[in-house]
């Protein structure tokens, strides 16, 4: 076997797309590095030589007939680091715990998909005998659930930078961080000889889509983790390629790599693939294409060899890997001895959806749980004892849920009141008429706000023609933060055509350009997908002519009307939703005001069908009487042009049966007049 001198400071290039890999700047980081740290070199080549060396004689000694198979041998405690921007890189918690399941099934062997490994490589699959588990203490000694979260913009990057950000003791914790950006790669790691050598850079770093199977993560993408923990536990790619001081890079699929080995004598000299064919043999022998340290997404397995490999690599101190799993780091992380429950904590998938539709609870307390029981109100199944549960939910309403989980020092309990909301199917609503008039919070009404930490609410005594709006104050949030108010579900699908009408208000603190952005995304399946159907963005979103450094409140001329009529007929269900997402970007307060969802059909009204109100004249020219077959206190009267928008607004104050609106300003037309979800056809002549 031929062993190279590997310097694998280098972003690890994995699974970038499925076809083909992407060039990663390795060389170019290199020399900058080497500028920067005169001497690493040496030391690199010195760690590596070192490790070969004790590689070699630990297999020498490794009886593998003494093992035990399927008993764990090494337990690592791991910390999950989202670095993010209030963007999709923040994954939840479910994603991460997914993401920690696919990393244990691969160094097991619990994966489903072994039973698919070609018989060539079958009988040599091995079981690490290694489980990776979420840190219970902190580096401080204080309690944990294995997951940090930072707001920096670095995510976007992805280099190394990020572990300045937050870098738990690498001799005690593996740091595993979650970027939006991978420096381009899916994830990049460290091995051993260069983590000795900057230890403030060791760990991996993961793009967000490459964690897991759920959330923003995929089935194909999701055993990049178990590649990029290869590289930590010194494992080279089975072409044996990498940069390295005084020796050419070595690229997948490049012929001459059949020259070069991977130090592991059951993995054969391969030039490294990124295809499918597992019949492939590209240096006159099976190419080993199932590998977890190849290019392809058919990975699953690792080697005998390669199992010894990474078991030498956890009994050398070579950057500290021979602690991780030792006794007394296991107590000081939380592993092993008795610690009190700090959290009771629980994760749902969704919070709202319709009736016969199911969200997946995740159980996150900590430490150490040992049991938990679950009680979900309304729910089938109504209990579980379960870390995850799948539930469904058939009849409408909003629910709790109960929680309690024990471990060995005690018991604890929450109850989440009001946690879930199942709406109606179909929609009990049939048309979406919003003023905000009379509303004092968004609980209870046809409006609901997404779980992030911003808020939308009612904005008293500002509104367009009206006494009141939705506000989202924004003068001092965070740049990238997303958050949204949603309708709850409307039955459209008896229109024929719909136009989306509303008003908005919005400006710039300074004459600085600003990122702030709204969008108006509709769902057709009560939320389970949406579509972006308008953004308005950056210097288009602002209805003021300069400016306001102080806090916004827009008069009645600094409004905007937006209408919108690309909403195709597969979207007229009756479980029609909408949504609108303002992420911020360094701008103003925002308002919304006069939301309609209008079927200009609806001109052609059966008068004798909607028997709730009256007006007379019509058609009419200066004045319209609306009447009332009961009294109505305050009635909230609204008359929209054929296009959907808004052109009067007023509240009635009497509590007569009938009362008097002046129209003699509106043009000559037809025009849709609404009180509550009641609609008339009104013709001004």
């Amino acid at each position: 076997m031929k062993y190279i001198i590997f310097l694998v400071l280098n972003f690890t290039l994995v699974f970038v797309s499925f076809s083909q890999h992407l060039h990663c700047g390795t060389d170019e980081m290199h020399q900058e590095l080497y500028l920067n740290r005169p001497g690493i070199r040496q030391k690199v080549i010195d760690n590596n030589i070192e490790l070969e060396n004790f590689t070699q004689q630990f297999a020498l000694n490794y009886n593998q007939n003494i093992q035990t198979k399927g008993v764990i041998s090494y337990t690592i405690p791991v910390v999950f680091h989202v670095i993010h921007n209030y963007g999709v890189e923040n994954v939840s918690n479910a994603q991460r715990l997914d993401g920690l399941r696919i990393l244990n099934e691969g160094y097991q062997k619990r994966n489903p998909d072994t039973a698919l490994l070609i018989s060539p490589f079958k009988a040599i699959a091995a079981d690490c005998e290694i489980e990776f588990r979420l840190a219970q203490i902190d580096p401080d000694g204080n309690c944990t659930n294995g997951i940090t979260r930072h707001v920096d913009s670095s995510t976007y990057s992805g280099f190394h930078n990020v572990k300045e950000i937050v870098h738990w003791d690498p001799s005690k914790y593996l740091n595993i961080y979650i970027c939006n950006q991978a420096a381009g790669l899916a994830g990049h790691s460290l091995m051993p000889p260069s983590a000795d050598t900057v230890p403030e850079w060791d760990g991996i770093v993961l793009q967000h889509s490459y964690l897991g199977t759920i959330g923003t993560g995929s089935v194909l993408g999701a055993r990049v983790i178990v590649h990029e923990v290869g590289h930590y536990l010194n494992l080279q790619h089975i072409w044996g390629g990498n940069n390295v001081p005084n020796f050419p890079y070595l690229p997948v699929g490049d012929a001459g790599n059949c020259a070069f080995d991977d130090g592991v004598a059951d993995t054969p000299n391969t030039i490294g693939n990124s295809g499918q064919n597992l019949s492939t043999s590209s240096c006159g022998s099976l190419d080993n294409m199932q590998n977890f340290m190849e290019y392809t997404y058919l990975n699953s397995m690792f080697t005998e060899g390669q199992k010894i490999r990474i078991h030498a690599a956890l009994n050398s101190s070579m950057a500290h890997r021979n602690n991780l799993w030792s006794p007394q780091n296991l107590i000081a992380t939380g592993l092993s001895g008795n610690t009190p429950i700090c959290a009771v904590e629980l994760e749902a998938t969704k919070h709202y959806f319709c009736s016969g539709d199911s969200t997946v609870f995740t159980d996150l307390s900590y430490p150490n749980i040992s049991s938990r029981t679950w009680i979900f109100q309304g729910g089938t199944p109504s209990t579980s004892t379960q870390e995850s549960v799948s539930v469904t939910y058939s009849t409408p309403g909003i629910y709790n849920v109960q929680l309690s989980v024990t471990n060995a020092l005690g018991t604890q309990a929450i109850i989440k009141n009001s946690f879930i909301e199942v709406f109606e199917t179909p929609a009990n609503r049939t048309a979406l008429i919003e003023g905000f008039e009379g509303l004092t919070s968004l609980e209870n009404s046809h409006w609901f706000t997404d779980n992030n930490t911003g808020t939308w609410a009612i904005a008293n005594n500002v509104g367009r023609n009206s006494d009141q709006s939705i506000r989202l104050t924004n003068f001092n949030d965070f740049s990238g933060r997303k958050t949204s108010f949603i309708s709850k579900p409307i039955d459209v699908s008896n229109a024929n055509n719909l136009v989306l009408s509303f008003d908005y208000a919005f400006t710039k603190k300074t004459t600085t350009p600003t990122s702030d952005r709204l969008k108006v995304l509709v769902s057709k399946d009560c939320g389970k997908t949406w579509l972006t159907r308008k953004t308005i963005s950056a210097s288009y979103l602002s209805t003021t002519d300069s400016p306001i450094s102080t806090t916004f409140i827009p008069n009645n001329s600094q409004w905007k009307n937006v209408s919108i009529t690309n909403i195709s007929s597969s979207y007229m269900t009756n479980k029609l939703m909408v949504k609108f997402e303002f992420k911020a970007g360094g701008g103003n307060n925002i308002y919304i005001d006069n939301i309609n969802l209008f079927d200009p059909a609806w001109a052609n009204i059966d008068e004798n069908s909607n028997k709730k109100t009256t007006i007379f004249p019509n058609p009419a020219s200066k004045t319209v009487t609306v009447q009332f077959n009961s009294k109505i206190d305050n009635p909230t009267v609204s008359i929209y042009d054929l296009t959907g928008k808004l052109v009067l607004k007023t509240i009635l104050k009497d509590k007569a049966n009938n009362c008097k609106l002046n129209i003699e300003n509106l043009a000559k037309g037809t025009y849709i007049l609404t009180i509550g979800q009641d609609r008339k056809k009104l013709i001004v002549n």
